[in-house]
């Protein structure tokens, strides 16, 4: 029987792993941490010990014993879009080799959920946060200002004095989308949204800045459905919008779910694209380019906007200069024959 004593929790402690390795607690705790300053073999003896016994450094503990965290919080609305799993993958391969860990949280675009979110996070004192946007309550504002976290925000850009955000404008993207459906000679342009977060009513106003510019606009051919994304609710809207609208001659959906689930329903009901009328997506998921027909989209570098802004909040960490505090990295039309 192990005769160890164990902390009411019943976890192995820094101490007992000290006492295995025949080692002061303050030398196994740096031993662990990797610090130079102990003597290789020392740190051999400690992380054998460690693994031998099963411990489990305390995050929470570390933090308040160095004022220091290893953990960042990354807010993301969904992991059921693809676009935030593959932001993810890119934030972690990124703050990993640096020592960092995320902690990940989603807020299913509701800014009551990220400030509970916020709030319990930020008993762990995280090093960093990673946000998706602007939309949040004031409560979280106050909270993240007063914490003096260092925070950088993700899919969208701000220039304003000490906000740090990598992204790109949903705004100019919905333009480029619906002035290349026009430039096709497209005359009667439908936006089909769903969901209705603040980035696709930022991509909502760049349709409609751009079918004014070409004195298009009908506020008719909006379809805004506040239900999430899904092929299934983009075959149920394809079937609405040309239901209401006969004369429509192009569908700018808001997601490539969507735009897949229109695609599908084109072909279960013989209509032709994009002969008879255009469909687009937005976001480039995966399989776009093997529908039939491939679907025309907006390539966001999601993988790159994840690299970045984790690679920015390193340098926020350390305390090192930031060139830029707002980078956009743009984003691509990609033309195929969905168009």
């Amino acid at each position: 029987m192990n005769k160890l004593r164990r902390r009411a929790t019943g976890r192995i402690t820094l101490d007992e792993v000290s006492a295995a390795a025949g080692v002061s607690p303050i030398t196994a705790s740096r031993a662990l941490r990797g610090q130079r300053s102990v003597d290789p073999a020392l740190v051999e003896r400690v992380r054998e010990a460690a693994e031998r016994l099963g411990y489990v450094p305390d995050p929470a503990a570390r933090a308040l014993a160095s004022a220091r965290s290893s953990q960042v919080v990354v807010l993301v609305p969904m992991l059921s879009n693809a676009l935030f799993v593959d932001l993810l993958e890119a934030v972690h391969a990124t703050l990993l080799p640096a020592g960092y860990q995320t902690l990940i949280g989603m807020t299913h675009y509701d800014p009551a959920e990220e400030e509970q979110l916020l709030r319990g996070y930020m008993a762990h004192r995280p090093a960093g946060l990673l946000l998706t946007g602007f939309d949040r309550t004031e409560g979280s504002r106050k909270l993240i200002e007063a914490s003096g976290v260092p925070c950088v925000h993700m899919m969208e850009t701000a220039e304003a004095p000490g906000v740090f955000s990598v992204g790109f404008s949903q705004a100019a993207a919905g333009y480029a989308m619906t002035r290349h459906l026009v430039e096709r000679g497209r005359r009667r342009v439908m936006f089909l949204a769903a969901q209705l977060d603040p980035r696709t009513l930022q991509r909502l106003q760049g349709y409609r800045d751009a079918l004014r510019g070409a004195g298009l606009y009908d506020e008719s051919l909006e379809l805004l459905d506040p239900r999430r994304s899904s092929m299934a609710l983009g075959a149920a809207l394809f079937e609405r919008a040309l239901g209401e609208h006969g004369d429509a001659d192009a569908l700018f959906c808001c997601n490539d779910d969507l735009a897949q689930g229109a695609l599908l329903a084109a072909l279960r009901l013989g209509v032709s694209v994009p002969q008879r009328v255009a469909v687009a997506g937005f976001n480039d998921l995966a399989g776009s380019d093997q529908m039939l027909p491939p679907l025309t989209t907006v390539h966001t570098p999601r993988v790159e906007i994840g690299q970045q802004a984790a690679a920015m909040l390193l340098r926020l960490m350390q305390g090192q200069e930031v060139p830029r505090a707002a980078v956009d990295v743009g984003c691509t039309l990609v033309v195929r024959g969905s168009t």
